[in-house]
């Protein structure tokens, strides 16, 4: 397999991730409207769970692409088809998001809705977005790709504590230590 094909997987991997997520925060989400707070609480776990599994996948994909970097590759080119998989490199990448969301939110006071929040992140971020930003999902025509890398991007800010992990439901704010992050250039690279 080609070192490309490899990066492709792992794109691919952590794609079906997203959408196993995504589906976890609409159960969780819709349990706790009906107050089944144990199902809710069931999915929250399930997600807290996933995260970390989509932590792990992450450090591989780094770990390969360290390897790579080591020494030269020689393997022999295969030809592989991905139907419905935007190739690699053409949406923006997950960490171009920190940045605009932090700033998003001291100037919304310090917090703000998921839609105000994003609202404000493409006001950003519009010229660095490209056409296959702005495309749906093909497993979620619902949801748009950018938006959906940025709530992932989001998930790691509220595990790093640079965004609070306790704000109420819908709602994203920033930490003291996010406030601080933004003063300190190399601690959003």
């Amino acid at each position: 397999m080609e070192s490309n094909e490899v990066n492709t997987a792992f794109e691919i991997l952590l794609e079906e991730i997203e959408l196993v997520a995504n589906q976890l925060n609409e159960d969780g989400a819709h349990a706790f409207k009906e107050g089944d707070y144990d199902r809710a609480r069931h999915a929250i776990e399930e997600a807290t769970r996933l995260a970390d599994f989509r932590e792990k996948v992450k450090a591989l994909q780094k770990e390969w692409a360290s390897l790579l970097s080591k020494k030269p590759q020689r393997l022999k080119k295969t030809v592989r088809t991905v139907k419905s998989r935007l190739p690699r490199g053409l949406r923006t990448p997950e960490e171009a998001f920190r940045r605009p969301i932090l700033e998003a939110l001291v100037e919304l006071g310090g917090k703000g809705s998921i839609g105000d929040v994003l609202d404000l992140v493409e006001e950003k971020m519009r010229a660095h977005l490209t056409k296959y930003d702005f495309e749906p999902l093909p497993s979620d025509p619902k949801s748009i790709r950018w938006r959906n890398t940025a709530q992932w991007c989001r998930n790691n800010l509220v595990r790093e504590g640079l965004m609070k992990a306790d704000s109420p439901y819908g709602i994203w704010e920033i930490s003291e230590l996010g406030r601080k992050a933004l003063q300190n250039e190399s601690a959003l690279s």
